[in-house]
């Protein structure tokens, strides 16, 4: 069941879409639950597609498209690194060893301690900042090296 500070999140962007339109709110919504619980649940989902008049099907087609959901608990800090080709080149993969190395978990894992979960991404826009991450799909860190990714995580680890 939907909170009752996600249905007013919910009924305020709506108000900008015609009242026949209440699917076009599905991705804010998803966002709001995401917020809200750290991630997003097939239930969720299912609440969501009652609440907006949808089919279940529709709003998981719109989870699953964009890599900005996360469809299972990914840690408190979730770093989505970025592996088109441009942060390839630039060496994305040299950022994801790193983080193997320093958190001691690879791709579509979480920490033990639930601290940090690594994600792959698809292009973020910023090709001249390659190689780069966001955290938690709101910090963008970007031209990443070792020593930039190091100072990161000690940030992160004193939040």
């Amino acid at each position: 069941m939907l909170s009752q500070q996600v249905t007013t999140l919910i009924d305020k962007e709506l108000k900008k879409y015609p009242a026949d339109q209440r699917q076009s709110a599905v991705m804010a919504a998803l966002r709001f639950v995401q917020d809200e619980k750290g991630w997003i649940a097939p239930e969720d989902m299912a609440d969501i597609a009652v609440y907006l008049g949808m089919q279940q099907m529709a709003v998981f087609e719109v989870a699953t498209f964009y890599h900005m959901y996360k469809l299972e608990p990914m840690g408190k800090h979730t770093l989505t690194v970025c592996t088109n080709l441009s942060c390839q080149l630039c060496g994305s993969g040299d950022t994801l060893d790193h983080l193997h190395k320093r958190l001691g978990i690879g791709l579509g894992e979480t920490t033990p301690d639930g601290k940090y979960g690594i994600r792959e991404g698809e292009c973020m826009g910023a090709c001249v900042d390659a190689p780069l991450l966001t955290i938690n799909n709101r910090q963008m860190c970007g031209r990443l090296t070792p020593e930039k990714i190091d100072q990161i995580l000690a940030e992160l680890d004193k939040q």
